[in-house]
């Protein structure tokens, strides 16, 4: 039994005391009985020791973690900036919250320009030529404020053609960008627009391969819209201004100029020319191979254009620019992917523009040892070589034999890494369509 307590004492000089012989022998309920006064100072004891411990535990815990916290935050410090102090190199804890700097020097960082000044910086450029001595301010207001892009590959043998698709693209409205695919550009200064166009050569390269080393989309991101078109083309009813007031009316992020069947090389009917229409978004073919009805929804049938002319917005080509592949210079097999970057559903944002088209004359001008020459003639080919040349006469059609040949391969290279890229991509968003 414990020893009784005064209860008319006050409650403080006992607590001590009592509370040090509860710690050692707590006592059991059936012990207390006929002590009131003092079970309630026992009770008041146990609370506040428990209390006071539970208050210094928290405190200790608040304190640990405020220094972890202060360890371990990626916020910048004078201190990290001094080199003063060092994280450890335990894993650091990642906040909600980003200090405003880190978090827009993250895209920087990866350009490799995070030491220079925001404003400094100047992401994308353009093609526009500047005067040596003009004053930069007053030069930019002249600079034209909405411009397209035609971009050709082109050797001498065709330029009279090439001059005349030039001429139907105003001076105003129109950048003009060649590549010379025979290395051969003074042959062009005959033409008046040829000191204001840009000249690119490289031997015996196709269209896609300029396209992808010369038109980065930062390059041409000050372009409306892009044309990236071949050369053999005959534009007597094509007109580019009012062709591209029928794409921006229409919302067309891809398109081209429908063919005239009757004069030109035809490959696919989606590209024919419809006589009384203005846009055509899609064919219907119940015979034969390729059948496509009112619900097709995948190229040829709708959402398609071909390779030789098409005519990309601004931002359809960023998309397309990234699909070329460096060592697929044919570019085969793309042309079924382009609804992709339609900016939209493909069976709307893709067509075929009939109030404007063109002939195809479909000249091999690459593969061979000497170059084809257009003689005049509806899908004219002059086969023949140089005269006085030593070129046997089937060596031109044996290198367009492999040219002909590495289209294919590529064709089906293309497309195996499509598949695969669909495969293993799991958060690509047509996923689903195609997988």
């Amino acid at each position: 039994m414990l020893p009784s307590i005064a209860v008319q004492q006050p409650v403080c000089p006992m607590i001590p005391k009592l509370c040090a012989s509860l710690a050692v022998s707590p006592p059991s309920p059936d012990s207390l009985e006929g002590h009131g006064e003092s079970a309630k100072w026992m009770r008041g004891c146990w609370w506040s020791r428990s209390l006071s411990f539970g208050s210094l535990l928290m405190l200790t815990m608040l304190l640990i973690s405020i220094v972890l916290l202060e360890f371990h935050t990626q916020v910048a410090s004078p201190w990290r900036v001094s080199g003063l102090f060092k994280p450890s190199s335990v894993a650091p804890i990642k906040l909600s919250t980003q200090n405003p700097c880190e978090k827009a020097s993250g895209r920087y960082k990866r350009m490799g320009i995070d030491t220079l000044p925001r404003g400094i910086v100047q992401e994308t450029t353009d093609l526009q030529f500047r005067a040596l001595g003009a004053d930069p301010v007053k030069e930019t207001q002249w600079l034209p404020s909405s411009q397209s892009l035609l971009t050709m590959p082109v050797g001498v043998q065709q330029k009279e053609m090439v001059n005349k698709i030039i001429e139907k693209f105003p001076e105003q409205n129109f950048t003009v960008m060649l590549f010379h695919y025979d290395g051969k550009v003074d042959e062009w200064k005959t033409f008046p627009w040829s000191n204001r166009a840009i000249h690119v050569a490289a031997a015996n390269q196709t269209k896609w391969w300029f396209a992808k080393r010369f038109l980065h989309p930062d390059i041409v991101s000050s372009y409306k819209y892009i044309f990236l078109w071949d050369e053999d083309i005959g534009v007597e009813n094509f007109h580019a201004v009012r062709y591209l007031e029928i794409v921006e009316r229409e919302g067309l992020e891809i398109s081209q100029p429908a063919l005239d069947a009757q004069k030109s090389e035809v490959h696919h009917q989606i590209t024919v020319r419809r006589p009384k229409g203005l846009v055509h978004r899609r064919i219907y073919k119940f015979r034969g191979s390729g059948l496509c009805f009112e619900n097709s929804t995948k190229p040829p049938c709708t959402g398609w254009v071909e390779m030789m002319v098409p005519v990309f917005s601004q931002a359809a080509w960023r998309c397309a620019w990234y699909m070329i592949q460096n060592d697929l210079v044919h570019a085969w097999g793309l042309d079924t992917k382009l609804g992709y970057c339609a900016q939209g559903d493909p069976s709307k944002k893709v067509g075929v523009v009939d109030d404007q088209y063109i002939v195809h004359f479909g000249i091999p001008s690459l593969g061979g040892l000497y170059n084809t020459k257009w003689d005049g003639r509806t899908k004219g080919v002059s086969p023949d070589p140089p005269a006085g040349s030593k070129v046997p006469a089937d060596a031109s059609f044996q290198e367009r034999g492999a040219v002909r040949r590495r289209s294919y391969v590529e064709q089906d290279i293309f497309r195996k890494r499509w598949n695969n890229a669909a495969i293993k991509d799991k958060c690509w968003p047509g996923r689903s369509i195609e997988v």
